[in-house]
């Protein structure tokens, strides 16, 4: 029987030893960043031609944060990997007959890249507040305004769910490219556009994204039934069910 310990050594040793998988962190905080950096400059620019609605409801510490849309698909990338990437090559046998105890095998997977993706989704969301508030000028806020320091540290937990929710379906669907084939998709369009269709916009704010992104607004926005920290929720249990369903899906399933 492997020792937790050992074996959450081991899979920070697979982590860090794939640069593809290195990279997709570095790539989540450089888009993010980078995006809201030159989103805010160009609010800047154009703040003369905003219209006064807009301006009144302007929330500064949600602009820095306009780049979250591009750096949450590296995360679910990264997340997609740590679980698929030994399904593409057939090292998952080898993990599993190491490993038997495909709970411990799972947990331990999910520990490690959960503690990466919290590091780097925590940096991510503070770099991008400081260098969005630096474009911004006259426009910008502070941590102490109230709500900033929620939506700012907020962003950071969204980032590490974006990337566990990834790593409960990979985990079930058993396949980096169907992962991929059906995350990326459902993330960057059917949800975006299901959210600006009046009908369906009921149904979709209780997806993962659409109910997790209310956290990083510091100024409230829309009229979901539910608050920043409840959205958060939301999202967990989505995070929560999707890993459920992996771990009973490893359980039952041959590799």
């Amino acid at each position: 029987m492997a020792s937790a310990t050992a074996v959450l050594r081991s899979e920070w040793t697979k982590v860090r030893s794939v640069r593809s998988t290195v990279w997709t962190l570095v790539t989540a905080f450089a888009v993010t960043v980078a995006v809201g950096g030159g989103i805010s400059a160009l609010v800047t620019a154009t703040w003369g031609d905003a219209p006064p609605a807009d301006r009144a409801m302007f929330d500064a510490a949600q602009t820095s944060f306009s780049g979250m849309f591009l750096g949450q698909l590296a995360l679910i990338v990264f997340g997609v990997l740590v679980i698929g990437g030994e399904y593409s090559t057939g090292m998952i046998r080898s993990s599993l007959a190491a490993v038997p105890q495909r709970g411990v095998l799972l947990a331990a997977k999910v520990a490690v890249a959960t503690a990466l993706a919290l590091v780097t989704g925590m940096v991510t969301s503070f770099t991008a507040f400081f260098v969005g508030q630096a474009f911004l000028g006259q426009r910008a806020t502070t941590l102490a305004e109230e709500g900033v320091l929620r939506a700012v540290f907020g962003a950071g937990l969204y980032m590490t769910l974006i990337t566990m929710f990834a790593m409960g379906v990979t985990t079930m669907l058993r396949s980096p490219m169907l992962s991929l084939g059906i995350l990326m998709p459902f993330f960057f369009l059917v949800s975006s556009i299901l959210a600006a269709v009046p009908k369906a916009k009921e149904v979709a704010q209780y997806f993962p994204d659409q109910a997790g992104a209310r956290i990083m607004q510091a100024v409230p926005m829309g009229d979901a039934p539910y608050g920043p920290w409840g959205g958060l929720g939301i999202m967990a249990l989505w995070v929560v069910a999707a890993l459920a369903g992996g771990y009973l899906v490893l359980k039952k399933r041959d590799a």
